[in-house]
């Protein structure tokens, strides 16, 4: 569901639109000047740190894909290897942030897709875990 906001920075009116996503409350702002501050809307949803992309069938051993766009900046596994759920997998820059990609679920790398430089997009796979 998209929601719209007149959000006021420094005395200049933005209108912006925030898209709820289902369980995670993170916004979206669409609609603001690049050089603008972002003003917070009135229901604050700060960003998650580490971001942690679901495997193909909801836990289970599979394909861990990019949550979002960005470059591998450190590849931290190699195939044979095995993960425990949570155990970063790579890092990820996206939006000058570093992101930790962890494992979904216990099992053994069976494949790295990518390696430190690598620019993903959202949905790529990176890793495979059996």
């Amino acid at each position: 569901m998209l929601k719209k906001y007149r959000v006021t920075v420094n005395g200049q009116s933005y209108d912006v639109a925030v898209e709820e996503l289902g369980g995670a409350a993170s916004p979206a702002p669409v609609a603001a000047p690049a050089a603008a501050p972002l003003a917070a809307p009135s229901a604050p949803a700060p960003m998650a740190a580490p971001a942690a992309p679901t495997a193909s069938g909801g836990g289970v051993a599979g394909s861990v894909k990019a949550p979002m766009p960005g470059t591998v900046l450190a590849v931290k596994v190699s195939p044979g290897q095995a993960v425990k759920r949570g155990e970063v997998l790579l890092i990820l820059e996206a939006m000058k942030m570093e992101n930790e990609i962890t494992s979904p679920a216990d099992g053994t790398v069976s494949q790295v897709r990518v390696q430190a430089g690598t620019t993903v997009n959202t949905g790529d796979a990176m890793v495979d875990i059996a």
